[in-house]
């Protein structure tokens, strides 16, 4: 099944997502030469951005509020604002298209799959994933000769238990 976000970038115009991507691509530039400190603030302003769906959920639930306030205490022509925006909703659901979506994207305003991205980029800059290489391959080693974890028995060890 493919994923919410990949369809937004699917129905976002090129020179949007190339304007995103660029300027994702200049921030991981940026970040590369600073010290951990600092990436770990821009990890947390990452953890605090707005993405495309949260966007899209906040304004929705604004507008179908707005629509049955307008339409019981003004106009009862407004409550077509709530049916319109549930058909939105139910229209990105299915297709990734959101009427309101273009604006979003050229607001800047990214999936959290590229957000998520930048995330990943920065903690592999910040050598998050360094020692990673060294315990896979400690493990790897190690069950090819057919060795336990360092403390536990050997698996013809007479001091092993027996399961009964």
């Amino acid at each position: 099944m493919e994923q919410r976000s990949d369809r937004i970038r699917r129905h976002t115009a090129r020179e949007v997502l190339r304007r995103i991507d660029d300027s994702t691509t200049a921030n991981l530039a940026h970040w590369a030469d600073q010290p951990p400190q600092e990436i770990q603030q821009r990890l947390q302003a990452l953890d605090r951005e707005w993405d495309t769906d949260r966007v899209l959920e906040v304004e929705a639930a604004s507008m179908g509020l707005l629509g049955l306030a307008l339409g019981a205490f003004y106009r009862p022509r407004f409550l077509a604002l709530p049916a319109f925006v549930a058909a939105a909703v139910l229209t990105h659901a299915l297709t990734g298209r959101y009427p309101l979506m273009p604006i979003f994207r050229r607001l800047g305003l990214r999936t959290a799959k590229e957000i998520a991205r930048e995330r990943y980029a920065l903690k592999a800059l910040r050598g998050d994933f360094a020692g990673m290489a060294r315990s896979s391959e400690a493990a790897a080693t190690a069950s090819a000769i057919g060795r336990t974890e360092p403390g536990r028995p050997e698996p013809d060890d007479p001091a092993r238990p027996e399961l009964h």
